[in-house]
């Protein structure tokens, strides 16, 4: 197996590194704090990002990127959305040559609006970067329970290749090449989940749930659509899957946030209390721009913008929605 290099240390690119390392890879994880990669050596826990799960201590945690992706056949890139940039940046020029590279953030680039694999081709400056997603809450896939992703590229064997790597009894690959359409519902799925969340905070039930998650459904697979991707992507695992578990799960943060702003929290207070990110939060306003661009009609996700500027209150935001004029489902 390959020699692998996860770029992040935070808890999706940590339960990666522990998947790809009980694959049989040599994986080395590269944070930019060096002490809070000491704590992680010194424990055996990544406790602020992962916490509850041993490390193997053959996993090795460094802060030089020389030395992170030296030798490095595959490179995962984990770094938030809003880091990830910069992040890609620093590992100009660095990696070895003919090594695969996958992005597994669920985002878009806040200046330009581009694809996390976009921005990471151009930074780093190799031809294709892939783009892992899927229903996979970090905690569990850490915890082996079974989970089903896709990676897809415009590259057949680059996803074929990393298809193989990331494939075992517990983690299900599959391959696509709309990638445009897969990182599309990782990041806008994400808005929606911000909206159950306030759903469920305000004390509605699974009835407003299920509309919001269908209805979203139909938000993203709209841009998604005007934006190149093929609408039968939506469908899958990067799309319907993604959305489903974003929207119901305890372990997301995106819908966490929304249920707080529903309960009457501020968002400032809301992001002071947590040390991982909400994607949703950062991405709202990006696919609200999109939309805007060009044409696309995405009620939902202006509405969860409004609330998250503190525009509107999130019982508004619900009455705005549902007082929209009537029209047929399409």
């Amino acid at each position: 197996m390959p020699r692998v290099c996860v770029i992040g240390d935070g808890g999706w690119g940590t339960a990666l590194g522990l998947l790809l390392r009980s694959h049989g890879c040599d994986v080395t994880m590269w944070g930019p704090f060096e002490e809070g990669l000491q704590a992680i050596r010194e424990s055996g826990e990544n406790t602020k990002f992962l916490p509850g799960i041993q490390l193997p201590a053959d996993l090795r945690w460094v802060s030089d990127p020389v030395e992170a992706v030296q030798g490095a056949e595959i490179v995962v890139l984990a770094s938030p959305s809003r880091f990830f940039a910069s992040v890609c940046e620093r590992f100009r020029g660095l990696l070895p040559a003919g090594a695969d590279v996958v992005s597994v953030a669920k985002g878009l680039c806040e200046q330009t609006h581009r694809r996390m694999t976009e921005v990471a081709a151009e930074a780093l400056g190799v031809p294709s970067v892939a783009a892992l997603s899927g229903p996979s809450h970090a905690e569990e896939v850490a915890r082996g329970i079974p989970t089903a992703v896709v990676i897809a590229a415009r590259d057949k064997a680059l996803s074929g290749r990393l298809q193989d790597v990331f494939s075992g009894p517990r983690f299900r690959v599959y391959t696509s090449g709309d990638p445009v359409g897969v990182e599309l519902g990782g990041a806008v799925k994400n808005v929606i989940a911000v909206a159950v969340g306030i759903s469920d905070g305000l004390g509605f039930g699974d009835n407003t749930r299920a509309a919001l998650i269908t209805r979203g459904l139909s938000e993203m697979a709209r841009l998604g659509a005007t934006l190149g991707a093929l609408p039968e992507t939506f469908f899958g695992l990067s799309g319907m899957g993604d959305l489903v578990v974003t929207c119901t799960s305890r372990h997301s943060r995106n819908r966490g946030v929304g249920e707080r702003l529903g309960r009457g929290e501020s968002l400032a207070d809301i992001q002071r209390s947590m040390a991982q990110v909400a994607e949703g939060v950062w991405n709202c306003h990006i696919a609200v721009a999109l939309a805007s661009k060009h044409g696309v009609e995405m009620p939902i996700s202006e509405q969860v913008f409004a609330v998250l500027q503190g525009t509107l209150a999130p019982g508004d935001a619900v009455a705005t929605l549902m007082e929209r004029d009537t029209k047929p489902e399409r």
